[in-house]
């Protein structure tokens, strides 16, 4: 009896091997043959299941209108292309397009005449009688470069002072500690793997973020690389670790769309910084007692440290350095909007620019940062009293009095840091001329239109609503060109734009030929969770998709967003950023102006095309932007 229990337990136990080999056996070669490229299964499209090992793209159906639905591999969502008018075979315009439209960038030392800036779009001060005329202040932005530039005299230069004293922590790329900078015939030209040298002063930009990267952060990034002079500033994204202690690390490692900038913080372009607010800050003294300290006619005794209390909420440590420095009550008071408060506790510390993100950058902005005096920040849209500053463009001189005088400032009236809040205190204490206004059509030039406050002739394209840069459709902007006045512009034949020729992709190396106005598409397999709601389409993925005749000839009568006359010679000419004011659920439209920045800033990274200074990107490979899927 036992031992008939034994040989059924033998049995039982072959069984369930086998059972289980056969099941590892299965799963082995499941696992192979999809990790193998050249026995992968192929779906409908010949699509290998080796792209981004997410299996093969296949055709989904086709609808009753003709529509093709077909997934792709970056994408959770099934597409529906209409063969006749899609992103892959769209022309980008129906316009001969001028990339370098701004000509050859300023020399690295001009310098603007900020306070001409000023008079001729506003006016006089009391009288502000030109600020509602932002026409006319965009067409001098755009036609007047030599007379508010200038180069100054070879002493004055900023290039010719001693980096030791500059105002920035790294402005000579070596902390601080050269005597001079390097001489543009001896400056490094940038390359792949390495931004350049700098001859001058580099210039920090500040951003502040918080979360995970989203096409806000991408295009702000794109739009920075694609105008600014790279070798002589930083982009300093600040991360919100108040909340999130691993928001940097989690950035560098775990964010899949700012994966696609890694090369640009390898290569130094991007720092990534830590956002914690400080709870001690330096400040100069305050000599002349005009920033608000009111200083102790009587010092407190010095405790263990050395340090005294000269002024409420500033100690004076050993050495003689005063310190701004919070209480743990006013750290757990702190307002929500601490973006308000970051740019105005950064730019004391580190000085440079500001930028909110919802911010585009149109030229380069370092002619406006290079004067001695550059605290600048922008109207409230057309709001006429002085002390009515919009901060999402700011400019403050490090460690200054001016600077401390409104850190200060924000700090006495329970951390407010709201621009129009510090803004009238400014103007109150009769400093608001220190802290230049440049009026709305510098970096905001819609804003009078939002205000319904605009005077004279509307601006160049004619937007009346942050929505409009957005939209794509034909006519879905009324009379956006009424009043351009310049040469006609010159039409191309869309049906030999529209043409592509893509031969299949060798086992060895992928290769495209694409005509010249068009975009290589990246050879690169998407990210898993990169823009959760669009995708991005291989080489491999567009060749199948035209050998199975889902990309056809283009059709113009049937494109809901067919391709017209914006190009960005004509968007705000003359501004120096466009703000799109918080449209974060919004996505561009083809053809629509953020489409057309879209497609100039792939083809600069791509070789194709230059940027509006006629430059050539010579960065690290950075991949374009996604599809969005509801307007394939």
């Amino acid at each position: 009896m036992a031992e008939a229990s034994r040989v059924r337990a033998f049995f039982t136990l072959l069984r369930n091997l086998t059972l289980a080999a056969l099941t590892y056996a299965v799963i082995y070669g499941i696992i192979n043959l999809v990790a193998e490229p050249g026995a992968a299964t192929k779906g409908k499209l010949g699509i290998p299941a080796f792209l981004d090992k997410t299996g093969p793209t296949e055709f989904i159906k086709t609808t009753k209108t003709g529509n093709i639905q077909v997934k792709f591999a970056s994408s959770a969502k099934t597409v529906t292309i209409n063969p006749h008018a899609n992103v892959f075979n769209r022309p980008l315009t129906a316009v001969k397009i001028k990339d370098d439209y701004l000509g050859p960038r300023p020399h690295v030392d001009t310098e603007a005449d900020l306070h001409l800036l000023v008079e001729q779009c506003r006016g006089t001060y009391a009288g502000i009688e030109k600020m509602r005329n932002v026409f006319d202040c965009l067409q001098f932005f755009a036609d007047k470069e030599d007379t508010y530039y200038k180069l100054p005299e070879a002493a004055a230069r900023a290039s010719t002072q001693d980096p030791r004293q500059a105002e920035y922590v790294n402005a000579d790329g070596h902390g601080n500690s050269l005597k001079k900078y390097v001489s543009s015939s001896d400056a490094a030209a940038a390359n792949g793997s390495n931004i350049g040298t700098c001859p001058g002063p580099i210039v920090p930009y500040h951003v502040y973020w918080t979360g995970s990267a989203t096409w806000r952060v991408e295009v702000f990034v794109k739009s920075y690389l694609y105008t600014q002079n790279l070798a002589c500033s930083r982009l300093w994204i600040w991360l919100d670790s108040d909340h999130s202690p691993k928001a940097v690390s989690d950035m560098l490692n775990k964010d899949a769309l700012f994966a696609r900038f890694l090369p640009l913080v390898e290569r130094g372009d991007i720092v990534l910084k830590a956002w914690k607010f400080p709870s001690r800050i330096p400040l100069p003294k305050d000599e002349k007692d005009v920033n608000g300290f009111g200083y102790y006619s009587t010092p407190g005794k010095p405790n263990i440290k050395g340090e005294r209390a000269v002024a409420e909420n500033i100690v004076e440590d050993k050495n003689g350095q005063n310190w701004l420095v919070l209480t743990p009550k006013q750290m757990t008071f702190l307002p929500v909007a601490v973006s308000d408060a970051v740019r105005f506790v950064v730019l004391h510390i580190h000085g440079g620019a500001y930028f909110d993100m919802d911010v585009l950058m149109l030229r380069d902005m370092r002619p406006l940062l290079l004067p001695k005096q550059h605290s600048f920040a922008e109207r409230w849209a057309a709001h006429p009293h002085p002390g009515d500053y919009n901060t999402a463009i700011m400019s403050l001189t490090a460690n200054s009095s001016l600077s401390s005088y409104l850190l200060y400032g924000g700090i006495r009236m329970g951390l407010n840091f709201h621009p129009r809040v510090l803004g009238r205190m400014a103007w109150k204490d009769g400093r608001d001329q220190e802290f230049l206004m440049l009026e709305t059509a510098a970096f905001d030039p819609i804003w009078t239109e939002f205000n319904w406050d605009r005077e004279g002739r509307c601006t160049v394209p004619c937007l009346r609503d942050y929505g409009a840069a957005f939209k794509g459709k034909a006519g879905a902007i009324k009379d956006e060109w009424e009043s351009y006045d310049g040469p006609q512009l010159e039409t191309v034949d869309l049906a030999e734009v529209s043409r592509k020729e893509l031969r299949n992709p060798g086992a060895d190396k992928l290769t495209t030929e694409i005509e010249s106005d068009h975009v290589p598409i990246s050879a690169t397999p998407p990210s898993k969770g990169d823009h959760a709601e669009s995708f991005h389409a291989t080489i491999d993925e567009e060749f199948e998709l035209r050998q199975a005749g889902v990309v056809s000839n283009y059709t113009l009568a049937e494109d809901k967003f067919p391709p017209n006359n914006r190009t960005l010679e004509n968007f705000f000419r003359g501004a120096w950023t466009y703000h799109i004011h918080n449209q974060w659920l919004k996505h561009p439209e083809p053809s629509s102006w953020f489409s057309v920045l879209e497609h100039a800033q792939d083809g600069f990274f791509a070789g194709n095309r230059t940027n509006p200074y006629g430059e050539k990107w010579t960065g690290p490979s950075i991949m374009p932007y996604n599809y969005w899927p509801e307007y394939v």
